[in-house]
């Protein structure tokens, strides 16, 4: 059963914007997201994830975020995090996922690095 992760398309991108906690129960429901919003027959430029209001992420939810960046890199989509709390940030850090994926503190400026 799939929550309701807000999305919104400015111009060529999607913004998804998960809230609370992202762990082994509810990473499911975001990847569920991503994969509807990359399995669609129009995909657009570029993926934003906005992790401002996310409190807390575990490694399911890096699994999550590589898996989908990998899918969008493959049909030539960019996909980028924008603005981790600190917590969430240092555990990205830790993960190395900072060197795959591009993560911004800034939602509008990772719109224009996926377009990039």
């Amino acid at each position: 059963m799939a929550s309701d992760i807000p999305t919104r398309t400015e111009g060529d991108v999607v913004v998804v914007a998960p809230s609370g906690e992202l762990d082994a129960v509810t990473s499911p429901d975001l990847a569920e997201t991503l994969a509807g919003i990359l399995r669609t027959g129009k995909p657009c430029r570029g993926i934003v994830i906005d992790f401002s209001e996310v409190t807390f992420c575990d490694s399911r939810c890096i699994g999550v975020l590589v898996a989908a960046y990998r899918q969008a890199r493959d049909l030539g989509i960019g996909l980028a995090v924008s603005a981790p709390q600190r917590t969430v940030y240092r555990l990205f850090v830790i993960a190395g996922i900072d060197q795959v994926i591009t993560i911004d503190h800034d939602t509008r400026h990772a719109m224009e690095a996926v377009l990039a």
